[in-house]
């Protein structure tokens, strides 16, 4: 494929390793010939690199399945603990592959996985998560008038930050790119 086909989400074999794109950019500057520039993601390591390809470039594709998986458990090691949802495999993630999305992640929680030969090789989190408030320092007196954060502890682990009025054991909606309280999760 050309360079200029490329597209957020797909995944290259690139330099010997199979790279997963995070972010393309289409360059036409005044001078000089038009470019892509791409920032990729190491499908083993986790490690990021950026790139600028001519147009004209060829860089090929690898086939990844993007599937259905179910987040089961984490070791003691750290490492995740997936089931493919076609073939009810048990697949493990490394700790370093899977890094701070770990604690996003609630036991029994369907999310996409992208596998490239057998192995997942990197994980789609949903846009926000809803989380159980397990600790939290009791909320101050007249609070609601200034806009003040505490922190709190979420059943999987995951410290952020809430506004004064949230209690221990509420349900609250968290975003899983920057870890930012969104609000309450309201009951039906």
């Amino acid at each position: 494929m050309k360079a200029t086909e490329i597209r957020t989400g797909i995944a290259l074999d690139y330099e010997g390793g199979v790279w997963v794109v995070v972010k393309t950019e289409h360059v036409k500057p005044g001078k000089g010939p038009a470019y892509v520039q791409v920032k990729m993601k190491n499908a083993k390591t986790g490690g990021h690199i950026e790139k600028r390809l001519r147009s004209a470039e060829e860089v090929e594709q690898a086939v990844i399945d993007r599937r259905d998986i179910e987040f089961l458990y984490t070791e003691p090691s750290g490492d995740g603990i997936f089931m493919d949802m076609e073939t009810y495999d048990q697949l493990t993630v490394s700790k370093d592959l899977l890094g701070d999305d770990v604690l996003y992640l609630k036991p029994n929680e369907h999310i996409k996985g992208l596998v490239y030969e057998g192995q997942i090789i990197s994980i789609e989190l949903p846009s926000s998560v809803e989380m159980t408030i397990t600790e939290t320092t009791p909320g101050i007196k007249g609070a609601t008038v200034t806009n003040q954060l505490k922190d709190a502890v979420c059943e999987t682990g995951l410290k952020i930050k809430v506004p004064a009025f949230i209690k221990q054991g509420e349900q609250v909606r968290i975003s899983t790119e920057n870890g930012d309280y969104l609000g309450r999760v309201k009951e039906e």
